[in-house]
């Protein structure tokens, strides 16, 4: 079968809810990071045959072929296509997988994968209010026993399934803003953020640091938070971000690296995509990872550093414990937690920071997975090269 390379990953900084990102319009802001793209991989923007974006509250500024109004707000020409995926949270992670599928299946060489989501400007869930009775309808709620589905009660429901204290859930996000503290400190995102020209009331402004980490967080101040329903352990400390983002990824066949002399940053070696409890939801990634893992021949011991998105700290953690990971491995310049989780455009923002740590740090093969609502999880290795 026909490999899949990454040439490049990039995103931009995150940005907090009504932060320096929540004054640009998320095509502007999907169309500034595909042009940044194209412009450091030099690869003739025409050459391009598909931009596969996620998305995932498809509503207001974020509706009306999203993907492709981020092609035209892009110095891509308007021959580009483009589409919208929704996966939920692993929409662009869902992105890299449709774009390797198309390469390696031989139907296109050049496919450009990507997320962008402004969670500022279009509230979540917000795609969900208007006509008719939501998503879920009565032949959904018999058939699993609830009213609706919630990520909140899955995260829940996820400590007490393994026994996570408030306290270690707390512990495990300290960790997370001092990772990314310490990161951004040594500047182990240089490589993988994109500056993004900000115009506000008050001028211009180059955003390019995550606005969300907090380096003088402690364990007092994130156990003085509320938690988020009555006698839980989940709270906005211990949980992810609200974030506004942009992310994208090129990827390419070993013909079209031939054709215009590109080189790889990483090849991707296998991937999968899995549903589960759409209940507790949260737990998929195990999952995931385990059918990944078999069908690549390899142990989580062959695995030199992972990306598990913290949704809610629960995850990461029963990732790390059924599948006996290396807790030094995880997330090693933090997560969501601390850097904000752009939902739509997560998945290609995981896959920027992974990429380019591994080479970083010298080390060859990288996991990424994501819990994703309904129980569903994407699960992917790549090689550093």
């Amino acid at each position: 079968m026909a490999e899949a390379y990454i040439v490049d990953a990039v995103r931009s900084a995150g940005g907090r809810r009504n932060g320096a990102l929540s004054h640009v319009h998320p095509a502007d802001l999907a169309g500034d990071v595909l042009s940044a793209l194209v412009a450091r991989t030099g690869i003739d923007p025409t050459s391009v045959e598909d931009v596969v974006l996620g998305c995932v509250t498809q509503v207001g500024e974020q509706s009306f072929a999203f993907a492709r109004n981020a092609v035209l707000a892009s110095t891509l020409p308007e021959t580009v296509p483009a589409v919208t995926v929704d996966r939920q949270c692993g929409s662009s992670q869902q992105a890299v997988q449709f774009a390797a599928q198309a390469v390696m299946s031989g139907t296109q060489d050049v496919v450009i994968a990507a997320g962008a989501e402004s969670m500022s400007r279009v509230p979540m869930l917000s795609n969900q209010q208007g006509v008719g009775t939501g998503p879920i309808s009565d032949r959904i709620r018999k058939r699993f026993g609830v009213e609706g589905f919630s990520q909140f009660e899955g995260a829940e429901m996820m400590a007490r399934k393994y026994g996570y204290s408030r306290e270690t859930l707390d512990r495990f996000a300290l960790h997370s803003h001092e990772l990314a503290a310490k990161a951004i400190a040594l500047g182990a995102f240089d490589e993988e953020i994109v500056p993004i020209t900000v115009e506000t009331p008050d001028g211009t402004l180059q955003h390019s640091v995550d606005e969300g980490v907090r380096a003088d967080s402690s364990l007092e101040k994130l156990g003085a938070l509320k938690t988020l329903t009555e006698g839980g352990v989940i709270t906005a400390g211990n949980a992810s971000q609200i974030c506004d983002g942009a992310s994208a990824v090129l990827v390419v066949s070993e013909r079209a690296l031939k054709a215009h002399g590109l080189v790889p940053l990483a090849r991707i070696h296998a991937m999968t995509v899995t549903g589960g409890d759409p209940v507790i939801m949260l737990e998929e990634p195990i999952a995931a990872t385990q059918k990944l893992l078999e069908r690549a021949g390899m142990a989580i011991g062959d695995i030199d550093l992972y990306e598990v998105n913290e949704a809610f700290a629960p995850v990461p953690l029963a990732w790390l414990e059924v599948l006996g990971g290396d807790a030094e491995r995880l997330n090693v310049h933090g997560g969501s937690i601390a850097l904000g989780h752009p939902l739509g455009s997560s998945g290609t923002k995981l896959m920027a920071t992974l990429v380019h740590a591994l080479r970083r740090h010298g080390k060859r093969y990288g996991l990424q997975t994501m819990c994703e609502a309904g129980g569903i999880a994407n699960a992917m290795i790549v090689e550093a090269l």
